[in-house]
């Protein structure tokens, strides 16, 4: 049996998960999903949806979706959904784990890679985070589980963003971008989202390709000075009062043209992960290895950190290490300095 795909979607209160959720549950796309709802919070999926009522763990829908709450932990709600599935009793294709708004999408994401059973039945797409362009500023304020929830995501959906002014939802996706440049940002009305930029994403996939978002390389053009170059942003900053956000998830990227030593850099990078893991949400990179005539992936969710070899280097192609860090607080200065010891 092929790996069942499985979306994460997380995102604040009030940010339109559920609105999202049903028009992926109705729209008409042939594909049976079943819904893991972290918890029945007062805004669930309607019951226009839903057949039965929510005493049992697993409903069926009328539109052949099933829907379950996880009553247990989710490698057992995981383990019997599967169990079901091989049976023959529940029949779906992919899953969608709705997180409840204040949850950190971490431990849920690592289920999938700690696990081996769930490893061998499920495959971790994507995650994907709703940020409410009216609430979200004072949210990423005053909640580190929004700021998380950024900083792990693979796609970002703003909604509600009729209810603000223009330069204030580019504010925000501004601030965002800071925080997670690896994550594409949609504004998006009311939940209006077309199935393929939810599903499929291949956000944990260890492809050659390292989507940082191009702006945000030119702007950290010159990160060698990283001191500086943030200290110049800031008072130069044509965004509005882009400076006033110092955000504890922040990213950076490190850049080289010198090889790198796989011993050296695999030590490091354990260590590192042994220490900063909890704070390291997400990481990814594409290397040139001394030796190696092909490109080396590699990526990580906290403490879990996997890498293969990629695609050989296209003749002609300039060989340029690239790596993205999002993190809590992450020493910037030890991580680069410790990276470039590890050039050969």
């Amino acid at each position: 049996m092929s790996l069942i795909p499985v979306t994460i979607l997380t995102g604040f209160l009030g940010s339109g998960k559920t609105t999202l959720l049903k028009r992926v549950l109705t729209e008409a796309h042939g594909q049976r999903i079943a819904v893991i709802e972290n918890e029945f919070g007062e805004e669930n999926i309607d019951n226009d949806i839903l057949v039965a009522d929510t005493e049992e763990q697993i409903i069926q829908m009328n539109n052949g979706c099933i829907c379950c709450t996880i009553r247990e932990d989710l490698r057992e709600t995981l383990s019997d959904l599967a169990k079901q599935k091989r049976a023959g009793t529940l029949n779906f294709e992919r899953v969608v784990i709705e997180t409840t708004g204040v949850a950190d999408p971490g431990p849920v994401a690592q289920t999938f890679f700690m696990d081996d059973e769930i490893a061998e039945l499920y495959l971790l797409d994507a995650i994907v985070t709703l940020v409410d362009a009216k609430h979200g500023d004072k949210q990423l304020d005053e909640r580190q589980e929004a700021r998380r929830q950024v900083g792990f995501a693979d796609q970002i959906f703003m909604s509600k963003t009729d209810l603000v002014a223009p330069e204030e939802a580019d504010a925000l996706a501004h601030r965002i971008k800071h925080m997670n440049p690896r994550a594409p940002q949609k504004r998006v009305h009311f939940g209006d989202v077309p199935l393929k930029e939810v599903f499929d994403l291949k956000g944990f996939n260890l492809n050659a390709k390292l989507d940082i978002d191009p702006d945000f390389l030119k702007e950290d053009g010159h990160s060698h000075d990283h001191h500086h170059h943030d200290h110049e942003h800031g008072e130069h900053c044509d965004h509005p009062h882009h400076h006033a956000h110092d955000d504890d998830v922040k990213s950076f990227v490190y850049k080289s043209s010198r090889p790198f030593n796989p011993t050296k850099l695999e030590d490091f990078l354990g260590s590192m992960v042994q220490i900063y893991g909890p704070r390291m949400l997400r990481y990814k990179g594409v290397l040139n290895v001394t030796g190696m005539d092909r490109k080396v992936v590699f990526q990580g969710v906290h403490q879990m950190m996997g890498s293969d070899v990629g695609p050989k280097w296209a003749p002609g192609e300039t060989k340029v290490s690239k790596m993205v860090f999002i993190g809590i607080d992450l020493p910037q200065d030890l991580f680069k300095a410790g990276l470039d010891q590890c050039l050969s």
